[in-house]
C-alpha cells in the first residue's frame, strides 16, 4: 500500500495535469470557434465553385486545358493534412488508417506525397513512399489563400507536366466538435457530373451554354482558382477538426483527472485513518504494558 507522502505527491501531480488539460481545452475551444466560422464561410463557396466548374467542363467538353486532361491513372500525388501536435485523441490515427487503405494497393514508386503537418512527416518517414514536399501546418489562426499557394503550385505543376495522372487530398472533414470524418477528395482531373448525379432544379448539366468571354479564357482563369479554393477549404476543415478533436480529448482528460483525484483522496483518507488507528492501538498497547 502506498504511503501518505506518495499519495499526496500523486494528488499534486494529477492536479497539475488537470490544470494543464483544462487550459488546453479552453484554448482549443477559443480557436475552434474562429476555425468553425472560417469553415462555415469557405464551404458553401467551395461547393458551389466545384458544382459550377463541373457543369462548365461538361458544357465545354471540346475545350482543351491541362487541368481537364483525363489520363489513365498510373502515378498519383496525394496531399495529406495532419496536425503539428498531438494530444488530440484519434485525430491523426484515423487519418493515417485511411491514408494507408488508399495507398497500400498502389505501387510506392507511383505515389508522390505532399505533407502538411509534422505528425504526417513523422509517420510517413517510416513508409516506402516518396515525399516531395512537407511543411508544418501551424495553428491556422490566420489562415489565408497565400498560405496554401506553395502546395497548390506544386500539385498543379505535377499534374500539368504529366508527372502524375491524378491528385487527391486526404483530410479530416469537419462535422462538429465531436465528429470528424476522414475523407479522400479527388482533386484533379476535374470530371463533369454523370447523368442523374445532380437534380435538374439544382442546375443540372447545361448542354447549351453561352460563354462570355470565350470558354478557353474563362476556364483558364477559373480552373486554377478552383484548385486554390478546394485546397484552402480542406485545410480550413482540417484545422477546425484538429481543434475540435483536441477540445474533446482535453475535456475527457480533465474529467478523468478529476475522477482520479477523488479516488486518490479517498485512498489518502483511508490510509490516514489506518495510520491513526495504528497509532492509537500502539498507545493503548503501551499503556496496558505499563500496568
Amino acid at each position: 500500500m502506498a504511503t501518505l507522502r506518495e499519495i499526496r505527491t500523486r494528488i499534486k501531480t494529477v492536479r497539475n495535469i488537470e490544470k494543464i488539460t483544462r487550459a488546453m481545452k479552453l484554448v482549443a475551444a477559443a480557436r475552434l470557434k474562429r476555425a468553425q466560422d472560417r469553415v462555415s464561410a469557405a464551404r458553401p463557396y467551395a461547393e458551389r465553385m466545384e458544382a459550377m466548374m463541373r457543369r462548365l467542363s461538361a458544357a465545354g467538353a471540346e475545350i482543351s486545358h491541362p487541368l481537364l486532361e483525363v489520363r489513365e491513372e498510373q502515378n498519383v500525388a496525394v496531399l495529406v493534412i495532419t496536425s503539428d501536435r498531438g494530444l488530440c485523441g484519434s485525430y491523426n490515427t484515423n487519418l493515417f488508417r485511411l491514408a494507408m487503405q488508399f495507398l497500400r494497393p498502389r505501387d510506392p514508386a507511383s505515389v508522390r506525397l505532399l505533407l502538411l503537418g509534422r505528425k504526417g512527416q513523422q509517420f510517413f518517414r517510416r513508409q516506402p513512399y516518396t515525399t516531395i514536399d512537407s511543411q508544418p501546418l501551424g495553428s491556422g489562426a490566420s489562415l489565408a489563400f497565400s498560405d496554401v499557394q506553395p502546395v497548390v503550385s506544386t500539385l498543379r505543376r505535377l499534374f500539368e507536366s504529366g508527372e502524375v495522372d491524378g491528385v487527391y487530398v486526404i483530410y479530416q472533414r469537419f462535422q462538429s466538435a465531436m465528429t470528424q470524418v476522414p475523407t479522400v477528395l479527388p482533386l484533379l482531373p476535374l470530371k463533369p457530373p454523370q447523368d442523374g448525379e445532380e437534380p435538374e432544379e439544382a442546375g443540372g448539366v447545361a448542354q447549351d451554354m453561352i460563354f462570355e468571354p470565350d470558354p478557353e479564357e474563362l476556364l483558364g482563369r477559373l480552373l486554377p482558382r478552383y484548385v486554390d479554393t478546394q485546397v484552402f477549404r480542406t485545410v480550413a476543415e482540417a484545422v477546425a477538426s484538429e481543434h475540435g478533436a483536441r477540445m474533446t480529448s482535453m475535456s475527457a482528460a480533465t474529467e478523468n483527472a478529476g475522477q482520479m483525484i477523488q479516488s486518490l483522496t479517498l485512498s489518502l483518507n483511508r490510509a490516514r485513518q489506518a495510520a491513526i488507528t495504528k497509532e492509537i492501538a500502539e498507545i493503548v498497547s503501551g499503556a496496558e504494558a505499563q500496568k
